[in-house]
């Protein structure tokens, strides 16, 4: 894939933001190929370049994941080595990864994934996937009842937004089938195929309430490529005490790079003297950017010589990076564009910046990855953060997309550690009034409100931002953000709604990028 100018192509790799290639790879056995023919042998690994976009071979391509897992994958050592013969490719995939939980009892890997090629590079490059333009909240109790499906927030220029969907509306009913009250397989599945469509062109009967209205509306939606548009709402919010920059920053893809620009650029021109960045349905994406927002957040002198992370590998590879083989080096603020989308804004323009001190971040159980890791690098260099919302998702992992025969692999190979050499908040960042553990965060306890646009100061989690900007506390009245909701793209499938794509679990991740 090409996610960068050719011009930039030398010194990315020479920072170690791109991969030189998706092959090589040590081994930690004999070699089992003999010419056309190989086989698995347990404890045995044939060195996955050996194997690589060898597409007309099943077994081949099955030994292929499994060497580069074993090679690549972070907790390698706890993947059971399972004979390949019974299982299909995707199928032998998912085995790939450990099997143990953290010590609070969740899975220890919920993060492991593949997706067509094609459709990786799309997302990614451009922002583009199948759907309506709307992004829903699913609410259901762990014993599947008291469903309920709101729009979260819409893309502009899309099917939702043409329909008059705004957020705060309340999906009732998908193709005549209850929410509330669907209880088999059949009903979950139609509603399910209706509210994440695979297909362009597919039309589907929503009943939605719209927020205030006493009365139900039929609309019907037919999936299109949706264009995303990750970086919205920028607004300069006046007071008596100064200017107050926010935004909405939902994805850290290719496109968010002119978005961030533009962002700031215009808020650092309104001389604000705050920020309220708004990650709460931020997923997270390229690491990259995360550095390059940590960077026009605090500015040059906060981040000069600075490390915004520190990368390492399983303990096969304590100095060097096992996909690049390139020597371990801190990853810095980075203070120029890239150009991850060059059609939209050229590389080596400086960064503009705000040169804060503190930022105030709005999250939900949906902040993850990039996101949580731009929150820690920032409380790296002793920029204050004001967390005001949910817990975030608990994510210092990541990885480099790896495709094979079509398909891209996403498998956890790497976890990140701030300046400070701090990363364990596998559990999330928690926002706390009484911070005493390096994973609570200064700030408040906020419910999502979906009865307000975002961006609208009446909204809670923005009201509570500014309260506590000038007075230093929380907000006496608020409602708090839940522990239990339902994270639909880790759920099992069953008689419950979720996300199954997993464009989903790609935008909970941080990425580092490789060309071809």
């Amino acid at each position: 894939m090409k996610l960068i100018s050719n011009t930039l192509i030398t010194s990315l790799i020479a920072s170690g933001l791109l991969l030189t290639g998706c092959g090589g790879g040590d081994s930690s056995g004999p070699s089992t190929d003999t010419g056309d023919t190989v086989k698995w042998v347990e404890g045995e690994f044939i060195p996955y370049a050996q194997l690589s976009n060898q597409c007309d071979a099943d077994l081949r391509e099955k030994l292929w994941l499994r060497s580069w897992s074993n090679d690549t994958y972070l907790w390698y050592s706890e993947i059971i080595d399972r004979d390949p013969a019974p299982y299909q490719v995707s199928e032998y995939f998912k085995l790939l990864k450990t099997e143990n939980l953290s010590a609070t009892g969740n899975p220890k890997d919920k993060f492991h994934f593949s997706m067509p090629t094609s459709e990786w590079e799309q997302l990614n490059q451009s922002g583009v996937s199948v759907g309506y333009g709307m992004s829903v909240y699913i609410q259901q109790r762990s014993d599947k009842t008291d469903r309920k499906v709101t729009v979260a927030y819409t893309e502009p220029n899309s099917q939702a937004t043409s329909a008059n969907i705004a957020r705060g509306a309340v999906i009732v009913s998908v193709d005549g089938v209850s929410v509330q009250d669907a209880s088999d397989t059949a009903s979950i599945d139609i509603i399910n195929k209706g509210l994440f469509p695979d297909d362009e062109g597919q039309e589907t009967r929503f009943t939605i309430q719209d927020l205030g209205a006493s009365q139900t509306r039929d609309v019907v939606l037919t999936a299109q490529a949706v264009v995303s548009t990750p970086v919205q709402n920028t607004k300069v919010l006046t007071t008596p005490s100064g200017n107050i920059g926010y935004f909405q920053f939902n994805s850290h893809i290719a496109t968010a790079e002119r978005g961030l620009y533009d962002a700031v650029a215009t808020l650092a021109t309104a001389r604000v003297d705050d920020l309220v960045l708004d990650l709460r349905y931020n997923g997270g994406g390229l690491l990259a950017m995360a550095s390059q927002l940590g960077y026009m957040i605090a500015g040059q002198q906060a981040t000069q010589d600075r490390i915004f992370e520190n990368v390492s590998f399983n303990d096969k590879y304590p100095t060097k990076n096992p996909v690049t083989g390139e020597t371990l080096t801190p990853r810095p603020f980075y203070d120029e564009t890239f150009g991850f989308n060059p059609g939209l804004l050229a590389g080596g323009k400086s960064l503009p910046s705000l040169n804060l001190s503190r930022v105030f971040v709005l999250t939900t159980d949906r902040t993850c990855s990039a996101s949580e890791s731009l929150i820690n690098s920032l409380r790296g260099i002793d920029v204050e953060v004001i967390q005001i919302g949910g817990t975030t998702c608990g994510k210092p992992y990541g990885f480099y997309p790896t495709p094979n025969c079509g398909t891209t692999y996403f498998s956890i190979q790497f976890k990140g550690v701030n300046d400070k050499g701090y990363g364990d908040y596998t559990d999330g960042f928690v926002p706390s009034s009484n911070p005493t553990l390096q994973s609570e965060v200064p700030g408040c306890d906020v419910a999502d409100d979906f009865s307000h646009a975002l961006g609208d100061t009446e909204e809670s989690q923005l009201a509570a931002a500014l309260y506590y900007r000038d007075n230093n506390s929380c907000p006496a009245q608020m409602a708090k953000a839940s522990r239990t909701q339902a994270k639909p793209q880790f759920v099992d499938v069953g008689y419950i709604l979720e996300d199954t794509r997993n464009q989903n679990l790609l935008l909970n991740n941080r990425i580092l990028t490789q060309p071809k």
